[in-house]
């Protein structure tokens, strides 16, 4: 099995907070099927707005919320 990550970012109103402006805008980057390719792209991503201190990119790991039970158990 896979273990689904999403990777997406936006402005927020506190770089360290999670609270994106306006969800109308967030740039989805992708999904990608582990949190080494998932990394990369997060990379990718942020290396892209590193002067823009509001821009934030994140990595959610899906697979967490499908099947919380494999939380317990290393990426």
């Amino acid at each position: 099995m896979s273990k689904l990550h999403l990777v997406f970012g936006g402005r927020v109103s506190d770089p360290q907070t999670l609270d994106f402006d306006d969800l109308g805008s967030i740039d989805v980057v992708g999904m990608f099927p582990d949190y080494k390719s998932a990394e990369k792209a997060w990379r990718a991503a942020a290396q892209r707005t590193v002067d823009d201190a509001e821009m934030k990119y994140v990595v959610v790991h899906l697979h967490r919320l499908v099947q919380p039970d494999l939380m317990a158990k290393p990426d």
